[in-house]
């Protein structure tokens, strides 16, 4: 996914090609079958969000063209499975544990960094008031579990 910002595409709306607002959905070929599927995608990333099955048309033969209700549709579904995926990798890449020491809750955490040149990860400790305690640079495979929190937390948050 690029994070560098694209101007804005114009507005089209043609009978099996719809862009608005930075989406864009296109009737294609379903190639599991003799029907038609709608393909959406999102301006700035490569690959198509969603692909769904498309209804045929009157004569049986050729896609039913698109109208406002549906592409909005498409749009809503397609951002949601966006939503969802970007829950699920920032879950698999963070981990998170409480601890209590000296009458005080911490939350430690071990974020992953996906670099492609220096993957590495980073151990935090967020004290009950929100304020972030410590942070240091971590392997990709440091061992993170509740013994090794508690150590780093009594241990004065010392780099590991």
């Amino acid at each position: 996914m690029s994070n560098e910002r694209t101007p804005a595409e114009p507005e089209v709306m043609e009978p099996t090609f719809w862009r608005k607002n930075g989406w864009s959905a296109r009737v294609i070929k379903n190639e599991d079958d003799d029907g038609w599927a709608v393909e959406i995608r999102k301006q700035g990333i490569s690959e198509p969000v969603l692909i769904s099955p498309w209804v045929m048309g009157r004569d049986k033969k050729n896609p039913k063209p698109f109208d406002a209700p549906a592409f909005a549709t498409f749009v809503k579904t397609a951002s949601e499975v966006l939503d969802r995926s970007a829950r699920q990798r920032d879950q698999a890449m963070t981990k998170k544990l409480s601890i209590a020491w000296e009458g005080r809750w911490y939350e430690v955490r071990l974020e992953m960094v996906a670099d492609e040149y220096e993957p590495h990860a980073l151990l935090s400790a967020i004290d009950d008031a929100g304020a972030t305690v410590a942070k240091h640079r971590v392997p990709v495979n440091f061992k993170f579990t509740r013994d090794v929190a508690n150590a780093w937390v009594r241990g004065g948050f010392l780099e590991p």
